[in-house]
């Protein structure tokens, strides 16, 4: 499946400069909630962005798909064409608005309706006899903002809810204390600034090995 790619002013519009997290959420309604509180307290809103994280995709499925439904589908579908195209002819009918022939053309539509939905069913070979609705969902989502409106973003969401405000920060702090015990990766071609451990030379033994005479003293 391709993909389109992003225009270059419409990827200035999704991004941020220096972008800081003023929270992670569980939903959307919860970081729309945070950004609407932001918003009511005259906070620069335009230099804040939602990410949605960990996309997956819902399908639910709603029933069986048999002849029989596609057919009237399709018909149903085809009458409602039929309605809309017979009334617009109906309308500019220089000797009148005749409701015979608009109900001509539903009756039409339907007919051709019902056998373009079979053909389309039966092309299918029966590899997908159910219908159903989806929906792309993210499992995380984290309202950022500029760096230079951190602090003021923080305070606002710690009056807003405080018990947030304090688990944000324990999360915060374990991610920056990961990160330490992690450390950076080495730069390839990059040498080591530590120095080599040097360890003090030996002493001679001041006592004699086993079968070994001791020195004469002078």
């Amino acid at each position: 499946m391709s993909t389109q790619p992003m225009r270059p002013g419409l990827r200035a519009a999704l991004s941020l400069e220096y972008p800081m997290s003023l929270g992670v959420h569980d939903s959307y309604e919860d970081a729309q909630r945070a950004v609407d509180y932001l918003s009511d307290h005259e906070f620069p809103v335009q230099d804040v962005l939602i990410v949605g994280t960990d996309l997956k995709q819902l399908e639910r499925v709603t029933g069986r798909l048999t002849r029989s439904r596609v057919i009237g589908a399709g018909a149903l579908s085809g009458m409602w064409l039929g309605l809309f195209v017979g009334t617009i002819f109906a309308l500019f009918d220089p000797s009148g608005f005749n409701i015979l022939s608009v109900l001509g053309t539903v009756a039409f539509g339907a007919i051709f309706g019902a056998i373009w939905a079979m053909v389309g069913y039966r092309l299918t070979s029966g590899e997908r006899d159910f219908t159903s609705v989806s929906q792309v969902v993210a499992a995380k989502y984290e309202v950022l903002c500029e760096h230079k409106h951190i602090a003021r973003g923080r305070e606002l969401l710690a009056e807003m809810d405080p018990m947030r405000a304090a688990q944000e920060e324990v999360r915060r702090a374990r991610e920056a204390e990961q990160a330490r015990a992690v450390g950076q990766p080495a730069v390839p071609g990059q040498q080591s600034t530590q120095q080599p451990v040097q360890y003090p030379a030996q002493q001679p033994s001041q006592f004699p090995h086993p079968g070994q005479q001791p020195p004469s003293q002078p």
